[in-house]
């Protein structure tokens, strides 16, 4: 993982935390909150008719899974890494389509994705 890559985007999504004193391992945790707060934000968004918030939250949730992709390392991933990948690049189409089609199926489909990724993520030791 890149670590300084993780930190650019999570700062580029306006977030309150401290994320300079934390942890490669943290970083990446906090990356992946970040994003399924905003899908859930995006979510109300769609549900309201706020059209122009939907845009905006589903945009900072693709570049947040674009974080998590950027910081993958594929050389010393391996099969993991690789299938991470491609599963991110799922991920950010998924949600391009919630926003074209003003769908909320698709932005629960990512978080429950996210969600899966996290729980994986949460469970490795420091």
């Amino acid at each position: 993982m890149n670590a300084m890559s993780a930190l650019k985007q999570y700062q580029n999504v306006n977030t309150q935390a401290q994320a300079s004193d934390a942890t490669p391992h943290r970083l990446i945790q906090m990356l992946m909150e970040g994003g399924l707060s905003r899908l859930a934000q995006a979510r109300g968004a769609v549900e309201r008719g706020q059209t122009a918030l939907k845009g905006e939250l589903i945009g900072k949730a693709i570049g947040i899974v674009g974080g998590l992709r950027a910081g993958l390392n594929l050389e010393q991933g391996g099969e993991v890494a690789s299938n991470l990948d491609s599963l991110y690049e799922y991920m950010m189409a998924r949600l391009v389509h919630a926003n074209v089609n003003n769908e909320v199926e698709p932005l629960e489909e990512v978080a429950g994705l996210l969600r899966n990724i996290k729980s994986g993520w949460d469970a490795i030791s420091q």
